[in-house]
């Protein structure tokens, strides 16, 4: 069965779908979508991946340096950050 819905249109509600926010259909639709599509589902399992560790209450010490490191490799990626 080719699913109703395109890969844009997951990306943009996969929010949602997450948050078992969308009517029966649409649910229906992104889950036939996830059956056929394995970039879309490399993304859903990103964003779980994001909340997990988000949600995760350990603490992990940085290397020493590293902030100004991160300031330096952004500067030099030319995207807009001082």
């Amino acid at each position: 069965m080719v699913s109703q819905v395109t890969c844009k249109e997951v990306i943009r509600r996969i929010s949602d779908y997450l948050d078992s926010d969308l009517d029966a259909e649409m649910q229906q639709h992104l889950e036939e979508h996830f059956a056929g599509c394995q970039h879309c589902t490399a993304i859903l399992d990103g964003a779980r991946n994001v909340i997990r560790l988000v949600g995760d209450d350990r603490v992990f010490e940085l290397p020493a340096q590293f902030g100004e490191r991160l300031r330096e490799r952004l500067k030099g990626a030319d995207i807009g950050i001082a």
